[in-house]
């Protein structure tokens, strides 16, 4: 069960990491977000962040073999980077509309399941 929870909490977290690294880059249509300043924007991005930070750093005690939960360091890793790239390219092609899923990112996202195999087995 604790996977689960490790695994949920971090796809939260990487929808708001998603939101802040690159959420400003579409609401130039909001009149008060394109009239802020580079330093406004910052804020902004900071203040999706912290979220990010309150379920990445749960998620991470959780799922931690250190700390009882089931993964490795580099298994805890790997699952982020597979979850982050899953759920940007989720919110990259629903919700911002601006890129289309290419032949050439499915065989990336592939050679990225492959690499999850070889972090996970046990040899």
């Amino acid at each position: 069960m604790k996977s689960l929870y490790s695994i949920g909490l971090l796809i939260v977290s990487n929808i708001f990491m998603t939101l802040a690294w690159y959420g400003h880059l579409q609401l130039k249509s909001y009149p008060f977000i394109a009239k802020l300043s580079l330093f406004g924007i910052i804020m902004l991005s900071w203040g999706l962040a912290f979220f990010e930070y309150v379920f990445q750093v749960p998620a991470n005690r959780i799922g931690s073999n250190e700390t009882g939960g089931p993964f490795t360091l580099f298994e805890l890793k790997t699952i982020q980077e597979a979850v982050s790239l899953t759920v940007f390219t989720l919110i990259t092609i629903y919700f911002f509309k601006t890129d289309k899923l290419a032949w050439n990112h499915l065989v990336g996202f592939a050679f990225m399941v492959i690499a999850v195999f070889f972090i996970f087995k046990k040899w």
